[in-house]
C-alpha cells in the first residue's frame, strides 16, 4: 500500500504551496476580515491562478473546467487555507465551482443555470439549514407543493452564505411528509428575484462572515426548475455536505493547523526567556510535538477518504470521521500556537486569532460533532451482526 501522494498531485502541491507564499502569505493582513474580498485584490490573483491553470478545479472538463478529484482539490484546499488573505467560506480564487447537486442538473438546468454560473454571469448559494432544522434536515418546515406546471415553495431559510450576492439558490423543500424516510425532500432552482422571495437580514457572526435569512412566501417555480427526481433531494444534500466535510471541515484546517505549528515552531525557536528559546523548554516541545501527530493522523483520514469517494465509494461514515477529528484538531493545534505566542499570539497582527474565531465554527456548520459521533455510532452498530 502506497501512502505517498501520485507525483502530479505532488506536483499540483508544489504549484499552488509557491503560489500561496508568493501571492497571498505577503498581503494576508491587510486583508480585511470579510466575508468577500475586494474586486482589485481578487482579479489580479485569478488572472495568476488561471495563468497556472487552476481554475474551475472541480468542473468537469467537458464543461471547460479542470475536472480534478476530489483527493486534488483536499491537496489544493489544505495548501490555500495556509493564508487568512481569502474568505473564511466560498474561496473565489479559482473562479466559478459546481457544487454536487448543480453537477446534477439536467441540459435544460444547465443552459439556463450552469453555464451562464460558469460565465460568471450568474452566483449561487445553497440554502438548507433552518431554524429548527440544521443538523437535522428532517425537522425540514419549508414546504414545496405542486400547482400544475408550478412548485409553490413557502418557508425560511438561515445562515445562507452569500445570499444577498447570489442570483439563484438551491433550496431543499418537503414535498410528501408522507413519503419513506429519505424521500419526503426535493432540491429546486429558485430565482431569488422571484415574487414571495425576500432577503430578511445579515446574521453577522465572530468568523467575520454574514450569512443571510431568506424567506419565500408561495414563491412559484417552475417544475422544470426541480433538480433531480422528486424526493431526490435529501441525497442530493448529503452529498454537497459530504464533499463540504472533507474540504471546508477537513482539508481546509489541515491546512490553518500545519501553518499555526510553523509560526509556533518559528516563535519558539527566536523567542528567549531566562536565558532560553522557548524551544528549549519540555512544555514547549511538547506541544509541538502534540501538533505535529494529530496534524499527521488527521491528514491521513483525509487523503484516504477523498481517495475512497473518487473511487465511488460510499464514504459518508469517513467523513463524519474526518470532520470530528479535524474540526476539533484544529482548536487544538491554533490554541497552543497562541499559547506559544503569548500575547502577541492574542494580538491582529498574526493570522493566529483570526483563525481562532474561524475554526470555532467548523465544529457546528453543516453538522455538529456530537450528531456526526452519534450517527457515526447508530451506523457502525447496525452494521455490526
Amino acid at each position: 500500500m502506497d501512502w505517498e501522494l501520485p507525483d502530479e498531485l505532488k506536483l499540483l502541491q508544489e504549484t499552488v504551496r509557491a503560489f500561496v507564499e508568493r501571492e497571498l502569505i505577503p498581503i494576508e493582513m491587510s486583508v480585511p476580515d470579510r466575508e468577500e474580498l475586494p474586486a482589485e485584490i481578487l482579479a489580479p490573483l485569478q488572472e495568476k491562478a488561471k495563468a497556472l491553470g487552476l481554475w474551475m478545479i472541480d468542473v468537469p472538463e467537458e464543461l471547460g473546467g479542470a475536472g480534478l478529484g476530489l483527493l486534488a482539490r483536499a491537496v489544493i484546499g489544505e495548501e490555500v487555507a495556509r493564508t487568512v488573505a481569502l474568505p473564511f467560506r466560498g474561496n473565489p480564487l479559482f473562479g466559478p465551482h459546481l457544487s454536487p447537486i448543480l453537477l446534477a442538473c439536467n441540459e435544460d438546468q444547465r443552459e439556463r443555470y450552469v453555464y451562464p454560473l460558469l460565465r460568471g454571469e450568474l452566483r449561487a448559494c445553497f440554502a438548507q439549514t433552518e431554524a429548527d432544522a440544521g443538523t437535522d434536515p428532517s425537522a425540514m418546515r419549508t414546504r414545496a407543493r405542486r400547482d400544475g406546471d408550478e412548485w409553490v415553495i413557502v418557508g425560511t431559510k438561515r445562515f445562507i452564505t452569500l445570499a444577498h450576492r447570489s442570483d439563484f439558490a438551491t433550496v431543499l423543500a418537503v414535498t410528501d411528509p408522507e413519503a419513506q424516510r429519505g424521500r419526503t425532500i426535493s432540491c429546486f432552482l429558485v430565482d431569488l428575484a422571484s415574487p414571495g422571495v425576500r432577503l430578511l437580514r445579515p446574521q453577522p457572526t465572530m468568523m467575520g462572515d454574514a450569512p443571510w435569512e431568506i424567506a419565500f412566501d408561495e414563491v412559484r417555480v417552475p417544475a422544470a426548475n426541480l433538480v433531480g427526481e422528486q424526493g431526490g433531494g435529501f441525497a442530493l444534500g448529503q452529498r454537497f455536505l459530504t464533499v463540504g466535510r472533507v474540504l471546508g471541515h477537513g482539508a481546509h484546517p489541515l491546512g490553518v493547523a500545519q501553518r499555526a505549528l510553523e509560526l509556533a515552531i518559528d516563535y519558539a525557536k527566536t523567542r528567549v526567556t531566562f536565558g532560553q528559546p522557548l524551544s528549549e523548554r519540555q512544555a514547549i516541545q511538547f506541544m509541538i510535538a502534540d501538533s505535529a501527530i494529530e496534524i499527521h493522523a488527521a491528514r491521513l483520514m483525509v487523503h484516504r477518504c477523498a481517495c475512497r469517494y473518487d473511487q465511488g465509494l460510499d464514504t459518508r461514515d469517513e467523513s463524519y470521521m474526518v470532520k470530528i477529528a479535524c474540526s476539533e484538531m484544529v482548536n487544538r493545534v491554533v490554541d497552543r500556537a497562541i499559547q506559544i505566542h503569548g500575547s502577541i499570539g492574542l494580538t491582529t497582527e498574526l493570522p493566529l486569532e483570526r483563525w481562532f474565531r474561524q475554526m470555532r465554527s467548523i465544529r457546528i456548520t453543516e453538522g455538529a460533532t456530537e450528531v456526526m459521533r452519534w450517527r457515526l455510532a447508530r451506523n457502525l452498530i447496525r452494521a455490526r451482526p
